[in-house]
């Protein structure tokens, strides 16, 4: 028996429509697929932003770790060297600034020094009030140090017969030599030269 128009649209719409289950089940489908994609952009954008909070992180922990390796470093070279290394170093500027000025047996400055009297004069101007005035006294009032642990500015004894007659300031090592500057004898003047004799020994006040 032939249908109808409208028999015929009822039918195709009963079966062009699906059913509420399919319906209901792509929707949850859709949900799933929006939530993936949206927990996928949310990584995809965090993960930057803590990689680049753990170098900042990594990195500030860094620079405070190299920071505090310096500080130590420097307190220790500061040890090594003695706590009053700065004024010696002063004291040596002091002398260095002496020379040229003329020997005079007894004087200590400022326009002429026996070889004590430019160590005392030096020293004092850098705060060593207690420095004594004669080099056997200088010897006996700084702690003795082994040569291969001498400063600028260190103070150099030389002696005889267990005597010490001259002091000067150690003034560096320079072509394979240790330099000494002093106010030597009469008709001298204050000047830097290398070491003549092996009867010396070593002093220094960096530690006071």
């Amino acid at each position: 028996m032939p249908r109808t128009p409208s028999a015929y649209r009822a039918a195709l719409s009963t079966v062009t429509r699906p059913p509420a289950r399919v319906l209901g089940l792509l929707a949850l489908l859709l949900g799933v697929l929006v939530a993936t994609v949206a927990t996928s952009a949310t990584a995809a954008y965090a993960a930057p932003h803590r990689a680049s909070h753990h170098a900042r992180h990594h990195h500030h922990h860094h620079h405070a770790g190299a920071h505090h390796h310096r500080h130590h470093a420097h307190r220790h070279h500061r040890s090594a060297l003695g706590r009053s290394a700065g004024r010696v170093a002063h004291a040596m500027g002091i002398a260095v600034a002496q020379r040229g000025k003329p020997y005079v047996y007894g004087a200590a400055g400022p326009g002429a020094f026996d070889c004590s009297g430019l160590t005392s004069f030096a020293y004092h101007r850098a705060g060593f009030r207690g420095m004594p005035r004669t080099a056997a006294a200088q010897a006996g009032f700084v702690r003795h140090i082994p040569r291969d642990r001498m400063h600028r500015g260190d103070l150099i004894f030389f002696s005889s017969a267990g005597h010490v007659y001259h002091v000067g300031l150690y003034a560096g090592f320079t072509h394979g030599r240790r330099w000494v500057l002093h106010a030597p004898y009469s008709g001298q003047r204050v000047h830097p030269e290398p070491l003549w004799t092996n009867a010396w020994f070593a002093g220094t006040l960096r530690y006071r």
